[in-house]
């Protein structure tokens, strides 16, 4: 793992690979958290994270689902929703004039038995929406909102 120093000089000189998780309910709900950390610190937004150097990305889906979610899912039981540009004019250190910029994968899956509980390290509350909402609640990120045109 990196310091917070090399992390912060990562972020700072390139873009960031990751993984979204637009996870479904049986009756079509999507599952978002309340962020607590920055980028998009308290704004509703669905699980995701980084994918790491050396991780494949079955290894990153899987490892993500366990810390985000707490669940454990397969990158193959999912659909790819395609390839997504997340910019930020912050970053997680709060540090000034340095801007965050993801390359997203983004990946949807149901979950028949999915509840709004999950591990809290990265949210402070977790919730299901429907898609109007997800559309029309503006404490839901935007780029969150840009899955459901």
């Amino acid at each position: 793992m990196l310091s917070n120093t090399h992390w912060l000089e990562v972020v700072e000189r390139t873009p960031l690979v990751s993984i979204d998780l637009i996870v479904r309910d049986a009756q079509g709900r999507v599952l978002a958290g309340l962020r607590n950390n920055r980028p998009a610190q308290h704004t509703w937004f669905v699980p995701g994270g980084v994918i790491r150097k050396n991780e494949t990305l079955d290894q990153a889906f899987a490892r993500i689902a366990r810390v985000e979610l707490g669940l454990d899912l397969r990158r193959g039981d999912a659909r790819f929703r395609g390839v997504y540009e997340h910019h930020y004019s912050d970053n997680f250190a709060g540090v000034a004039d340095v801007s965050t910029h993801y390359v997203v994968l983004a990946y949807e899956l149901t979950v028949n038995d999915l509840k709004a509980e999950a591990p809290l390290d990265q949210h402070r509350q977790m919730r299901l929406f429907t898609v109007d909402e997800l559309r029309q609640d503006p404490a839901v990120h935007q780029n969150t909102r840009a899955y459901f045109p």
